[in-house]
């Protein structure tokens, strides 16, 4: 009769054991998933961030050139209100993702961008993805070649 009573018990706590097996196998495989989509989404957001900061790096380092040959005041506070930004930029922490103030450094930096606009005089749009357009007025020759030595 042991025997039986040992047998029986097998079954009722089969119920359990798979339970406890199924939770075991389902939280693996949901941990190992969890990582590959965390992976793929601080990939995607990641780059969308460097996109959007080498459009600043980029209208701001244009600009720095355009108003390298001019000497009025008023492009002088442009030129300092663009070295700014580029400082800004060069100082944003792209190696950390841990980095506490992330988000607020990138805030400034979007702030910074906005407040350039106005005196350069530009239209921005975002398109859809990275695709982002400026339009600036075309460069002296002068202007251009500056910025390449």
């Amino acid at each position: 009769m042991a025997g039986g009573q040992d047998m029986f018990d097998a079954i009722v706590m089969a119920d359990e054991r798979f339970h406890g097996e199924g939770y075991q196998e389902g939280y693996e495989e949901g941990n190992s998933l969890g990582i590959i989509e965390g992976r793929q989404y601080g990939t995607l957001h990641g780059a969308k961030i460097g996109s959007e900061i080498g459009c600043y790096q980029g209208f701001a380092f244009a600009w720095r050139c355009l108003l390298h040959t001019c000497t009025t005041e008023k492009d002088s506070k442009k030129t300092k209100a663009l070295e700014s930004l580029i400082e800004m930029i060069q100082k944003f922490p792209y190696d950390d993702p841990t980095y506490d103030k992330l988000h607020e450094d990138l805030d400034k930096i979007r702030g910074k961008f906005k407040q350039m606009r106005k005196p350069t005089g530009t239209a921005w749009s975002r398109g859809t993805g990275s695709r982002a357009r400026t339009r600036l007025p075309r460069p002296p020759v002068t202007a251009v070649s500056c910025c390449l030595l």
